[in-house]
């Protein structure tokens, strides 16, 4: 009888071996979520960005693991040289799926005022065009620097908005229609190496989308951009099932 006993405690333990052994493995199977870029990417312009930002509720509503290697203020050059970093290498490495949001900068951050007069004054967008081929040369070199270090992950592109209201939006709008002509490009002439996630068509439709500061998503804007991302990425699900 004691031997029984002993047999059963021996083969309840095996059970619960391999019962916690399998708990492991599929904690261990959790897909990793890397958003890469600017302040949009960051958060900035919402109070508790950390939490609050697109990424986030990305990675919480899908339970992934999650990384923000975003830097306010950074350019498709910046995004170039931080792709050399360590630390994001290992995040890019480890990613399946990367959000980017890059190129806003390229136009902010290039004499914003001269481009304004540009625009509404000389009617000169000769300048615009420069910065949207410059963002497609340096999306490419970002990309083939993704795919080096991972060539497996999904790359969610989203492309820019337009903030403003009144007498800015014109030029503003200028600007981001060369950045997303130049996703466009980019997507078209590389047949699959991204998904464009169309923020533009979310967040324009309704100023509530934006911060106060007339440049960022607001809270609401950031859950529109996460409520997109999701769709996206709930699509890819839908084709993986039916394959």
């Amino acid at each position: 009888m004691k031997k029984i006993k002993k047999t059963i405690a021996l083969c309840l333990c095996i059970m619960m071996l391999f019962t916690s052994l399998g708990c492991v493995a599929f904690a261990e199977e959790k897909q990793f979520y890397l958003v890469l870029g600017d302040s949009i990417g960051y958060g900035s312009g919402i109070r508790n960005s950390k939490e609050a930002c697109y990424g986030k509720i990305v990675a919480d509503t899908n339970g992934y693991e999650y990384s923000n290697q975003a830097i306010p203020g950074h350019t498709t050059q910046n995004l170039i040289d931080r792709l050399e970093l360590e630390a994001v290498k290992s995040d890019v490495m480890k990613a399946d799926i990367i959000s980017i949001s890059i190129g806003g900068n390229d136009f902010l951050m290039n004499n914003l005022y001269g481009l304004m007069y540009d625009a509404m004054v000389a009617g000169d967008l000769s300048r615009f065009d420069e910065i949207g081929k410059g963002v497609y040369k340096n999306l490419s070199v970002i990309i083939g620097k993704i795919r080096a270090l991972n060539a497996d992950a999904v790359i969610l592109m989203q492309n820019l908005y337009n903030p403003q209201s009144g007498y800015l939006r014109e030029p503003y709008q200028q600007g981001a229609d060369r950045i997303n002509a130049a996703i466009e490009r980019y997507s078209e002439d590389n047949p699959g190496e991204i998904i464009i996630v169309d923020v533009e068509a979310v967040l324009n439709s309704d100023m509530a989308n934006f911060a106060s500061d007339g440049v960022h998503p607001s809270a609401k804007g950031n859950e529109e951009i996460a409520k997109v991302v999701l769709a996206e990425i709930s699509k890819l699900d839908s084709d993986a099932k039916t394959e």
